[in-house]
């Protein structure tokens, strides 16, 4: 088991400070703060708030810079920021500090006044790090990443960076498919990094100590379970452009890297406090991750293949971190998370427990992540007592036909008989979320949509009038499918940016009842999307061409340019449709195929012929469907199923 204490060194703080290079390129405060007077919300370039963790650089020997690819208010609402910061700050000899990226205002401050980019906690100089780690949590925050590169004076490519510059490195979801950042980053970590991150510093400490190679310490790296290092490797193409096969060019390199895994969440680092924002951020709450993982199988979703199996934490554990982020952060707000928080087998029992014991103190507890099927409503009633919100359901379609193809496993019974519920306990506004273009849509399904959220308004006025409370109000919203790596619709053509658009369009036009609203999401935004998430490495050159364009906060719609993407793609030649909207052959080598996430190949395409006969496969909760994850990456049976063969 790892210990997060402190790195194993053979040596005293005497030596690491003699090993040191000496560092004083720390920015000119006094002109930060007077910069700062000029721009939108000057407390995202501040740091120093509660919680916030300052060292003596002189008494620590490896430097990492978290770095989130958005602004300072989306960042600090990620748990996992929380969570490797703390951890890495709880390391003796690791100093972690944040970097977010800089609104558009601050970026012109910045350049027009030679401020380069810096770590909040010390204004230091990004340049001046060890570590600049990217979290790569959407495709559409990669120009973000070079523009803090650029902005830290630190060459974009890992070929042109040398060995006293900092080691550039990504994980998070999109680093199951790494490709369209091989020429930017230096290695990445594949899977759940808690355990992986201090093995990793500790690599870096040793080679620092005997002088410093790049070469040498990536491929130390690359022999750590969940290390991907992409100039190990080169991926040979067919004359149709796709790939003939991917060479192995280190000795050090491994063909299969397979995803790091924790198996016990209940001993696992969790924060006993959080860093409290001077400004409002998106979430500002007491996050408690209740496990990891889903057992549902639905076949459109990444996160529910690739952080299986399901892990739990117990009731005890749980608890107890509610109290202790409650004492040193002042939260009114406990939010119980997962992937659905509706599954997590103890949650009357936890519930109960933390409303028994915080509300006299008015700390409402809120579930945001509930399917319709798990709904408990005697509990949920109970914590809106505290603090009354809106119901927010995911049916994804509007008909059994499509919500079987992809194995939503959700009637059309399931889904009206909690919404009849919540109107007589008193809900009156209702956010649906949906899908729009998914494998084998109709126009028929596609309306099924509006008439799905009309039989919902039905159940609410079907009532006696002398029951019926508030204004109704049902948000009905639609994102464009897009197909993710390691799912089973990882073969699957996008649907076309026209498609998208005459699809939503038309459900504009039909939907006309006032009680009801409708809204869908950006369809180019979400096939550049796709063309990320399935793209190979010839998308780097394309993502630097849009950078020097000017792309940058592309997930922010009144920031994306799509024109100038495409531009990016004419000039460097690469032709996007062929990602997006290419069917693709279950026997073609896929850019990410060489990651083994543990779900197998053969799962995935048993699920895919099953979609194309609307063909539904159990929870895995109820018996295993035979995945594969458990006996790869933890050994032995599925923990859910009893007596399981």
């Amino acid at each position: 088991m790892v210990q997060y204490n402190r790195i194993n060194s053979v040596r005293d703080n005497s030596q690491i400070i003699a090993a040191k290079i000496e560092r004083i390129n720390m920015i000119d405060v006094k002109k930060l703060d007077r910069e700062l007077l000029s721009v939108e919300k000057p407390a995202r370039y501040v740091g120093s708030e509660l919680n916030s963790v300052v060292k003596d650089k002189e008494k620590v020997s490896v430097r990492f810079a978290f770095a989130f690819p958005d602004v300072y208010e989306v960042g600090m609402s990620h748990t996992g920021l929380h969570i490797l910061y703390h951890m890495l700050n709880s390391i003796e000899n690791v100093w972690c500090e944040r970097v977010f990226a800089p609104w558009t205002d601050m970026e012109e401050v910045m350049r027009k006044n030679s401020i380069p980019l810096y770590g909040l906690e010390s204004k230091d100089e990004l340049k001046e790090f060890d570590f600049i780690g990217f979290t790569l949590q959407y495709e559409m925050s990669y120009t973000n990443i070079l523009n803090m590169l650029d902005l830290g004076e630190i060459p974009l490519r890992a070929k042109d960076r040398t060995d006293n510059m900092p080691i550039v490195i990504a994980g998070g979801p999109c680093a199951y498919n790494p490709e369209p950042l091989h020429e930017i980053v230096d290695l990445f970590t594949v899977g759940e990094a808690e355990e992986l991150l201090p093995e990793l510093l500790g690599i870096y400490e040793k080679e620092k100590l005997n002088g410093f190679n790049k070469l040498k310490f990536l491929e130390k790296a690359a022999q750590l379970e969940g290390i991907y290092v992409p100039q190990f490797y080169e991926e040979v193409y067919n004359e149709d452009n796709t790939i003939k096969e991917r060479k192995v060019l280190n000795n050090n390199a491994k063909d299969v890297i397979t995803k790091r895994i924790i198996k016990d969440m209940d001993k696992v680092y969790y924060p006993d406090k959080s860093i409290l924002p001077y400004i409002d951020v998106v979430h500002d709450r007491v996050v408690l991750e209740l496990f990891r993982g889903c057992t549902r199988g639905c076949r459109f979703c990444q996160a529910g293949m690739v952080y299986r199996p399901v892990r739990e934490k117990k009731v005890d554990t749980l608890v107890n971190q509610a109290e202790s982020m409650l004492n040193s952060t002042g939260h009114d707000e406990i939010s119980l998370t997962s992937l659905s928080s509706g599954d997590y087998s103890c949650l009357p029992d936890l519930t109960l427990k933390l409303l028994d014991k915080y509300e006299n103190d008015n700390i409402s507890i809120s579930l945001p992540s509930l399917r319709l099927d798990s709904m408990t409503f005697d509990i949920i009633q109970r914590l809106q007592e505290v603090r009354k919100s809106g119901l927010t359901f995911a049916p994804e379609a509007g008909t059994q036909r499509m919500r079987d193809v992809i194995n939503k496993n959700l009637t059309e019974e399931q889904i009206l008989g909690p919404v009849e519920t919540a109107f007589k306990l008193g809900w009156s506004t209702v956010k649906l979320y949906f899908m729009i273009g998914l494998p084998g849509e109709t126009m028929e399904d596609v309306l099924g949509i509006k008439e799905l959220s009309y039989k919902i308004k039905d159940k609410f006025f079907a009532r006696p009038r002398e029951e019926i409370k508030g204004n109704l109000k049902i948000n009905s919203s639609a994102s464009c499918f897009v197909p993710k790596p390691f799912t089973p619709f990882q073969w699957m053509a996008q649907n076309s940016i026209e498609e998208f658009y005459d699809k939503a369009k038309m459900l504009q036009r039909e939907i006309k009842d006032k009680k009801v609203s409708f809204s869908y999401h950006e369809p180019k935004l979400s096939y550049l999307e796709a063309v990320f998430a399935r793209g190979d490495r010839r998308l780097s050159k394309v993502l630097i061409s849009a950078w020097e364009k000017g792309c940058r906060f592309d997930g922010w719609y009144d920031m994306f340019d799509f024109d100038k993407w495409m531009e990016a793609f004419n000039e460097t030649n690469v032709d996007p449709d062929f990602f997006a909207k290419r069917q693709r052959d279950i026997t073609e080598v896929l850019p990410w195929d060489f990651i083994d996430v543990g779900v197998s190949k053969k799962y995935l395409v048993s699920e895919y012929e099953k979609s194309l006969e609307a063909m539904t496969t159990h929870d895995c909760r109820l018996g295993c469907t035979n995945c594969g994850v458990n006996h790869r990456l933890i050994g032995g049976a599925c923990p859910h199923v009893q007596n399981n063969k």
